[in-house]
């Protein structure tokens, strides 16, 4: 028998612009206050009734015109710093559509932008929710719903929140080049709408759910049918040790039923978990998982789209995000073989060269792993967990420099090696970006290593009245006009090469380098004064011609006069040789 599930929602967001709020907000319940910092903690689930979202909608619903057929809605609510990436299922993400929540007195963050592009990189339709506006300066509340409540506001008020709506519609526009407007301004199942509220006043909750609901229901209707009958298909948001029960698992289920006995298949890092459902246990309906408060019922079997937690034997290094299969016995063997296979899409990346990459759960090396390839970053290893001695002794063995590092998005810290670049942090988009700005500064490293071992420009010239020495070696004085001398430049005088710079010496001190201005005196073996050269002779470093074309390729890291000198090299040796150094 096939049936239509509820669809999967997932509230992504910047730290502190309000996802938790606006989920207690539409449960009616106070999660938040029960966490430290108000800031979620763990990740949850919410089952959300279509009978408590047609209350709260009121003749909102009725507007659309629609027969609904969806039971309602099943919320999940992420942590800030892993926003959406510890969840996933075969072929996309484990969600079915997204409310991106945005402080609309903030506008956007970081974590914002992340998880944009993670909803767009997945496919995943979205909406933003435009919270916190009852801080707009004068705003007043008079009703629950936004369309009643904003035309009794004071005109500059309504017209201070059109700007900063407006700014967001210019961030999204400009960023992600994304078609978007505020939800009763045009037709929202053709842009992405963002629709004003206030998660603390309990404003535009009814219009929210009813955009939601709406999208939900045309869109989503095909991909959420079921068979009911068939065996369930899950993602592990945490593992919980229960008193009286042992190691539990809250299990997102999105496909399926599952029942109590029911022998089940865990993902895992190099094998498959085999167990058997002990017990279930269902929150109560419009009751957030990891509320202590809230009760739990047992059941013998629940269908999708649930959140459930699972009692069962030997769990103890199941990992979250890992997906979670319900089998029989003659299907056992082809069942680990398929969550295996799925596990391994993920963690054994195809690219011959490229990066290592670790994630602290299946969803989040995903969704790195996602983020990287649109910026055409090639990955060599993906795993789960810390950095391994073996992952180091990898990234050692990478042939190209660029390709020595390891990015870890929720692991434990580890210093970079001689020998390797270490990057982790908990917002992919600052992984990334630290990435391509180490990226950077390396090829500036390189190059100015390679820029070290050529012949540099250099111009001189002979002051009157310093001739030290004659010859064997002759010793003169010179200033730099342009560039930089060191010991062994090779000189030439004329167009015609001298010899190489000995020694230099300033104030009676030997030194290894002289910069333009420096006056010192330069020993060079090879050379007479008086004939090879004399007293106010211009002499260049006689740069060789392999070595001014690689310079031209670098040209980035000299300095303008370093350019100019190589100009003048190049006409006087182009006087004997037309097509020097092209």
């Amino acid at each position: 028998m096939t049936q239509i599930r509820s669809p999967i929602v997932s509230v992504l967001g910047h730290v502190d612009h309000g996802k938790s709020s606006l989920l207690d907000a539409i449960r009616g319940s106070n999660i938040v206050a029960t966490e430290a910092g108000a800031i979620t903690q763990a990740i949850g689930a919410s089952i959300i009734p279509l009978d408590v979202i047609k209350k709260k909608c009121g003749k909102l619903l009725e507007k659309l015109d629609m027969t609904f057929t969806i039971p309602g809605l099943l919320f999940i609510d992420t942590p800030g710093h892993a926003a959406f990436t510890s969840l996933r299922k075969r072929g996309g993400n484990l969600a079915d559509i997204a409310i991106v929540v945005i402080d609309i007195n903030e506008g956007f963050k970081p974590q914002t932008i992340e998880a944009i592009e993670i909803l767009r990189a997945a496919k995943t339709p979205f909406i933003i929710a435009a919270n916190k506006i009852d801080l707009l300066p004068g705003y007043k509340k008079f009703d629950d719903s936004f369309l009643v409540d904003v035309g009794k506001q004071a005109p500059q008020v309504q017209e201070l929140l059109d700007t900063r709506i407006y700014q967001l519609l210019a961030t999204l526009h400009e960023k992600f080049h994304i078609a978007c407007e505020r939800f009763d301004r045009a037709d929202f199942t053709q842009q992405v709408a963002v629709v004003p509220v206030s998660a603390k006043q309990d404003i535009g909750i009814p219009e929210l759910l009813m955009v939601l609901t709406g999208l939900a229901q045309k869109f989503l209707e095909k991909s959420l049918k079921l068979e009911v009958s068939g065996p369930a298909k899950g993602t592990i948001l945490e593992i919980k040790e229960e008193k009286g029960l042992g190691t539990t698992l809250d299990v997102i289920i999105y496909d399926g039923t599952l029942k109590v006995n029911d022998i089940i298949v865990i993902g895992g890092t190099e094998k498959p978990i085999v167990t058997k459902v002990r017990a279930l246990f269902l929150p109560d309906p419009l009751a957030e998982m990891r509320d202590k408060k809230t009760k739990y019922k047992p059941v013998k079997e629940i269908a999708a789209s649930c959140g459930v937690k699972v009692s069962a034997p030997d769990i103890k290094d199941a990992i979250a995000g890992m997906p979670i299969r319900a089998t029989s016995a003659e299907s056992l063997e082809q069942t680990k073989q398929e969550i295996q296979e799925e596990i391994n899409e993920v963690l054994i990346a195809t690219d011959k060269e490229g990066l290592i990459i670790k994630g602290d759960t299946l969803g989040s090396l995903e969704a790195l792993t996602l983020l990287l390839r649109e910026k055409g970053i090639t990955i060599r290893k993906a795993s789960v967990g810390p950095i391994s001695k073996k992952d180091i002794s990898d990234a050692e063995s990478a042939k190209d420099p660029f390709q020595a590092v390891i990015l870890g998005f929720n692991i434990p810290v580890q210093p970079s090696t001689d020998k390797i670049t270490i990057i982790v942090g908990n917002i992919i988009y600052q992984i990334i970006d630290d990435l391509l700005a180490w990226k950077v500064q390396q090829k500036k490293t390189l190059e100015e290593k390679e820029l070290d071992s050529l012949v540099r420009p250099c111009k001189l010239e002979v002051l009157k009245n310093c001739c030290f020495r004659q010859n064997n070696p002759c010793v003169l004085g010179i200033e730099i006009m342009a560039g930089v001398l060191r010991p062994m430049t090779p000189l030439m005088s004329k167009g015609r090469s001298i010899g190489l710079v000995k020694s230099m010496e300033c104030e009676n001190e030997s030194i290894g380098r002289g910069d333009k201005g420096k006056q010192c005196a330069i020993s060079l073996p090879d050379v007479t004064f008086g004939r090879q050269v004399a007293e106010g002779d211009i002499l260049y470093a006689d740069v060789p011609e392999e070595d001014f074309r690689r310079m031209k390729k670098l040209a980035s890291l000299l300095k303008e006069e370093e350019k100019q000198v190589l100009r003048e090299l190049a006409e006087i040796r182009r006087k004997e040789n037309v097509v020097w150094g092209i």
